[in-house]
Parts: structure tokens; sequence; C-alpha cells
């Protein structure tokens, strides 16, 4: 069920039987010279509305842009400061908790997000208002990419631009996938990337000129099919363990003695 589409009404009926809500959450920030800025809250809303319309839960409007100041130097790259986008997501998930919300799934699609959502759904926990967990797409099926994919990226690579291309063929540049992996980067090592021990880039443009990592020939459609629907199932799964959880159960537990 999404969220934005029903009349009051109607949701009442929902908040009455169940307690769970997906939230997808992305960025708009550069992928490249052949993939939109929309590419993480795309995967994102795909995903969770997919997993709403298989499971009956809710599916919230997404979140759009996230903690993305790592791109800023790539033309249209969109982003919010670390602290406004946690005290936004936090406001947007109390909000829930008043409709009756007790459990949500931040369905995340950008690593700029993680550690924000994770420390939100610590401060929601602590706080005994409702539990929230922050799901990453491609964490869920780590062996399905490592199997469909010879050279994979973090950023704009493979696996991001087979889920486009199932996702909205009509979006994807396929003239550019080989400009994209020559002008990106392929090889990397994280010694390339440390210096005794010390992580020492802070932006995507101080290790690769044009955004991306990863070899982008490498995708398909069909490979983006598999990915969908194995990370589909994934989140599934998730909801129905959370949701079928004792609230109290996942609270925090009492000071020991």
């Amino acid at each position: 069920m999404y969220l934005a589409d029903q009349r009051w009404p109607e949701l009442g009926s929902y908040f009455e039987s169940e307690s769970l809500a997906f939230v997808p959450v992305g960025s708009t920030e550069q992928h490249g010279p052949h993939l939109p800025e929309a590419t993480d809250h795309l995967i994102a809303e795909s995903l969770a509305r997919e997993a709403a319309d298989r499971s009956g839960y809710l599916c919230t409007p997404t979140v759009n842009i996230g903690v993305s100041p790592h791109h800023r130097q790539f033309h249209g790259t969109m982003w919010v400061d670390a602290p406004v986008f946690r005290e936004y997501m936090e406001s947007l998930t109390r909000n829930l908790a008043y409709h009756g919300i007790d459990r949500v799934i931040y369905v995340n699609a950008h690593g700029g997000n993680v550690e924000h959502l994770r420390e939100v759904g610590r401060r929601l926990r602590d706080s005994e208002c409702l539990y929230a967990i922050e799901w990453m797409w491609d964490e869920s099926i780590p062996e399905l990419v490592d199997d469909l994919f010879e050279t994979n990226g973090p950023h704009g690579g493979p696996k991001e631009t087979a889920m486009i291309q199932h996702i909205a063929p009509e979006l994807v540049r396929e003239d550019k996938l080989e400009t994209a992996r020559d002008g990106g980067l392929t090889d990397w090592e994280m010694d390339d990337v440390r210096m005794h021990g010390a992580r020492t880039f802070y932006d995507a443009i101080d290790n690769t000129d044009n955004g991306v990592l990863g070899d982008q020939t490498d995708a398909t459609a069909e490979k983006g099919q598999q990915l969908f629907e194995a990370a589909t199932e994934q989140l599934v799964d998730l909801a129905d363990w959370l949701s079928a959880r004792e609230f109290d159960a996942l609270m925090p537990r009492d000071h020991v003695d």
C-alpha cells in the first residue's frame, strides 16, 4: 500500500491492524556519464513499493535528497548537511509514530546515508518511540552481486547500472557505458586510498575523474532483474520478521544489576 495514493479514511484500517512502514531513502547525485542523478532514489522507491505490493505493508513517499557532499564537484548533485538530514529523518519518523507505526524499515540505496540512518534509529529506539532500522539493498544480497559482476564498483558501477537498466531503461545512456568504464576507476586497492592506516580522501573526485567505479559494460537488464527480485525477497522477509517481533523485545534492555 502506497500511503500517498490513499484517502485518509482508508488509511485508518491499516493503522488499526498493522504497525510497520517502509520509508524509501536515496539521493540525487552524479552517477557518471551513463546513469541519471535519480539513480539511488529510483532504486529505493522501486524496491520499497514492490515489497509493499507483495506484503501489504505501508510504503511512504521517498526521501530523494540525502547526504551527498562527497559528490558536490559534479554538476547537479544535491545534498543536505548530515545534522539536518538526521533531524529531518527523525522528525519524519516520529510523524509515523503519531499515527501508530512502531517499526520502520529505511529502504536505503545510498551509502552516504547509512551511518546517519543508523544514528536516527538509535535515537528513536533509545527514547522508546519506535524501532527503525536501515536496510541497504546490495548488502542484503552480497553473494549474488559478486557472482554477477567480475569488476563491481561501489558507485555508478555495474550493479547500479543493471538495476536502472531493469527499473528505468530509458534513463540509461547505453552508448556511454564504455566511456564510464574507461574514464572511471576499475582497478583499485585499499592501499591506494590509505596512507599509513589513514583514509586520505574525502570526495569521489579524489579517486575517479568521472565519478564512477567498476566495469559498467558488464551490466544488463537481465542481471538487474535478478538483483531486483532477490533484494525484494530479502526486504519482504525482513519486514515479516520485524512485524512478528514483540515490541518490548525491540526496545533497549534494562541496566544490568
